[in-house]
């Protein structure tokens, strides 16, 4: 019984973008360990910008450096 954690930003996925990532995920399981897609979870959690962190920096601060580069 897979449980799968998927994490992102909350930027504006759509459900449908969402629905795509948990039929991706599912599938992944099933091809490559095959699992039964019935008993396969899936969550999305969606985390606010500031609260996301990349190599020491805050999310926004880190893009601005990689624009900047």
């Amino acid at each position: 019984m897979p449980y799968v954690n998927v994490k992102i930003t909350r930027e504006g996925a759509t459900p449908g973008q969402k629905a795509e990532i948990i039929a991706g995920v599912t599938d992944l399981l099933v091809k490559v360990l095959d699992k039964n897609p019935a008993t396969t979870f899936v969550v999305i959690d969606e985390v606010e910008l500031e609260d996301w962190g990349i190599g020491g920096l805050p999310a926004e601060e880190f893009r601005r450096r990689q624009l900047g580069s």
